[in-house]
């Protein structure tokens, strides 16, 4: 069962099919114990930083969601959920994130850039990772974000360019983010979501 974590700013729905679509038992959930008891976690997010990490806490997910990364359950952060990863988000002030991964998630903010980033761009491998078994170098994916995190190299599994290099795929072990919408971004998403699900 993979346990798809509500805090109250997830593209649930979305996500929720396109895990079903390649053969995952999906549970929506907000509920610590669910977490707890997954054989794998997805954290969804659509909106604002601050939100997405003021509705963990008030859930008691985030303390849950630290317990299963830190024993080895296969977790996967998608867009903000990926962000919330990171220690802290600069989105309308600082905002403590869930610090499994060092960094901060900063604004695009090189003149002339146009932000949010919208629309498909490339995913150029950093490091090899189970989620990009099976597709070529340089696919495509669907991005809508106007913050990016500042992983660290080593924690840098792909990177897209956008004003600069930023990391568009980040983690270690058997925890995972990935900034762009893999429920919109066709076989490309779908391959990576069947990537996690039977080998993350």
């Amino acid at each position: 069962m993979i346990a798809l974590v509500d805090c109250g700013i997830g593209n649930l729905r979305s996500v929720q099919k396109a895990l079903e679509h390649v053969g995952a038992v999906v549970r929506v959930t907000e509920d610590p114990a669910v977490v707890r008891a997954a054989r794998k976690v997805v954290l969804p997010g659509v909106g604002a930083f601050g939100d997405g990490a003021r509705g963990l806490r008030a859930r008691g997910l985030a303390e849950a969601l630290i317990e299963v990364a830190a024993r080895g359950t296969p977790l996967l952060g998608i867009c903000v959920g990926m962000q919330l990863l990171f220690e802290v988000g600069e989105e309308h002030g600082e905002h403590p994130g869930l610090s499994l991964l060092p960094g901060r998630v900063r604004m695009f903010d090189r003149p002339g850039l146009k932000v949010p980033h919208t629309g498909w761009n490339q995913i150029e491998p950093a490091r090899e990772t189970v989620l990009l078994r099976g597709l070529p170098v340089g696919a495509y994916a669907y991005f809508n974000h106007s913050y990016y995190c500042c992983a660290n190299p080593a924690d840098t599994l792909a990177a897209t360019r956008y004003g600069g290099r930023f990391a568009s795929i980040a983690g270690r072990a058997r925890l995972y983010g990935i900034q762009f919408h893999p429920e919109k971004s066709q076989q490309v998403g779908l391959t990576i979501l069947r990537n996690f699900v039977e080998h993350g």
